[in-house]
Formats: structure tokens, C-alpha cells, sequence
């Protein structure tokens, strides 16, 4: 699902395109091959009762770079085009979306075919060494992005920050959000924020997908993530916080924690990064310097006291 834009089409066939433009310099001509994103099936719960629930659909999606295939991914499929552009960007296997002429995808194959203008130099080369991730469905880190992260500015403290207000409406927003993990499960959200003001919503069967997915739809309306905050469901993994800094957004929040590598690798590019959030509960882990703290007050501790009238 991805919003605040309405549902792709789910008929599962490549329709109508966003933009048409194939010349050098122009968006590239896409599909929209949205599908149907959960399937009802019958299960039996702990009563004996049979009832019918919903589950997320997860299906491979193959990429084909110019005819040459490059990698499969697991996905929900809410928006495959997307998906597609913002991964070969996020890969930095292009610079920009100006750099591909048309993305195809046809689930009756399962393909996603990208042509570009130019080609992509050294491609194989740039991609023969790939590292499987441990992001939920499994994410695949091509080696030469890590050794662009010295390249990365992101905006200082005094340019990027956040107030815990609105912290706290970010996570009242998420909240009340409509998602497919309401309705089925399963699957991770992701979302991109200016402020309080949700702009981009994306589930998917990863959260390195959804990612993705906002990186391209970003990519395409001309998107920039200097004074961007970045939700995610998911745990803040070494692959999700290069992602955002990749994309320019200088901070994270995740309903999940954060594992030591992206700790670390947040701290070395001066992001701040927020865990363990949901209502009005959070740690910020790092970038202390980026986060107008407004405390509230401590809560007093409760006693526990037995039914003989020791406290326990």
C-alpha cells in the first residue's frame, strides 16, 4: 500500500504509464502494475472456530537491467515501478531517474525490465559482490555502496532538527494510519515526513523495499531529503540507515530498536536517529544535538504491594 496517493491498480497488468517522456533528460516512461495486495484464506484459532482472514501477498519480482538480470526481490507489489527505480538508485547503480528511459513490469512474468539511455558502466563489475542483508524478506547491498558514503553531506544541527512535539505527532499520525498490517499482518510500513505532514506511505514485505519504493517516489517528484524525517516500522539495520543517508534525510525513526552497526554508522554521519518509538514513548540514540527535547514529566514509580501487606 502507499499513500497519501491512492492504491495502484491491482488487476496485476502493466497500465497506464506515469510519464511518457523516453528522450535523454526526461522522467522515464513507467508502468503502474500495481496488484492485489493480500489474499483471504481459512484458518482455525485457538476456540476450534474456522474463520477467514486476510494474509499479505508476497511475490518475486525479477530485474532486468538492458536484458541482463540483476536481482530478485520479494515484494507486496503495492509499487513495483518504483520499487525498481529507487533500488538501482539507493545501489548507486544510477545518478538520478533522468538516467533510465522506461520500467516495465509484467507480473504474468514476474519481470521488471529497466532500459536505460546509456547503459550502466562496469555493471558487472559493480555488481559482483553482493551482500545478503537480514532484512525481513532479505535485502541484497551490492559492495560499492559502502564506499560512497564519504561522499555524503547531510544539512548540520543548526539547519535539521526536531522538536519532540513534533515527534509525538509523527507517532500519533503512524498510529491512525489505514495499512495492510492492520488489516493482514506481515508486512513493514514505511513513510516519509516534512515536519508533522505525512508525504509518501509504503508496506511492503521487506522494509529495505519500502525504503526503496520512497527513494524512487522521491526520485520522481523532485524530492529532496535535507529537512525530511524517515518512520519505519522495522529495526534500524546498518542497510536501513545507509539507505536514508543515501537519500539525504538526516533523521530516523523506527517503532523497532537499532542494531550496533547502524548505530554506528549513524553516529559517523551525524544522523539522529530515534527507536523503540510508539505513543509517546521513544529513545533517541544518537544526534542529540539535532532534537529540541521538551521532557515530560517522570511518572512515580508503582509499589507492589502483597495481599499480606508487604510490598513487595
Amino acid at each position: 500500500m502507499f499513500g497519501p496517493q491512492s492504491e495502484a491498480p491491482v488487476d496485476g497488468r502493466p497500465s497506464r504509464p506515469i510519464a511518457a517522456a523516453t528522450a535523454p533528460g526526461a522522467m522515464p516512461h513507467m508502468t503502474r502494475a500495481g496488484s492485489a495486495l493480500t489474499r483471504e484464506i481459512e484458518i482455525l484459532d485457538e476456540y476450534g472456530q474456522r474463520r477467514t482472514i486476510a494474509i499479505p501477498i508476497e511475490r518475486p519480482l525479477t530485474v532486468f537491467v538492458d536484458k541482463r538480470e540483476l536481482v530478485t526481490l520479494m515484494t507486496l507489489g503495492s509499487a513495483p515501478e518504483l520499487l525498481v527505480l529507487g533500488y538501482l538508485i539507493n545501489q548507486r547503480l544510477i545518478a538520478a531517474p533522468t538516467d533510465v528511459a522506461s520500467i516495465t513490469v509484467d507480473w504474468d512474468v514476474s519481470a521488471a525490465a529497466v532500459k536505460t539511455h546509456l547503459g550502466i558502466e562496469h555493471l558487472e563489475a559493480r555488481t559482483a559482490k553482493r551482500v545478503v542483508t537480514t532484512g525481513c524478506g532479505q535485502g541484497t547491498v551490492f559492495g560499492d555502496v559502502m564506499a560512497g558514503l564519504d561522499t555524503i553531506r547531510l544539512p548540520d544541527a543548526a539547519t535539521a532538527r526536531i522538536r519532540q512535539s513534533t515527534l509525538l505527532s509523527v507517532l500519533d499520525v503512524m498510529r491512525q494510519q489505514d495499512s495492510v498490517h492492520r488489516r493482514a499482518g506481515s508486512v513493514h510500513g514505511c513513510a516519509l515526513f516534512q515536519g508533522g505532514e505525512l508525504l509518501m506511505f509504503v508496506e511492503d514485505v521487506g522494509r529495505h523495499n519500502a525504503i526503496d519504493a520512497i527513494a524512487g517516489w522521491m526520485a520522481m517528484n523532485g524530492v529532496q531529503g535535507h529537512d525530511k524525517l524517515f518512520y519505519t516500522t522495522g529495526r534500524l539495520t546498518s542497510e536501513m540507515v545507509m539507505k536514508a543517508a543515501h537519500m539525504g534525510v538526516p533523521m530516523i525513526v523506527s517503532r523497532n530498536g537499532v542494531t550496533q552497526m547502524g548505530h554506528d554508522l549513524a553516529t559517523r554521519l551525524g544522523m539522529t536517529l530515534f527507536g523503540r518509538a510508539s505513543n509517546r514513548h521513544f529513545l533517541c540514540y544518537c544526534g542529540f544535538d539535532r532534537f529540541d527535547s521538551e521532557p515530560e514529566p517522570m511518572r512515580p514509580s508503582v509499589r507492589v504491594v502483597s495481599s499480606s501487606g508487604h510490598e513487595g
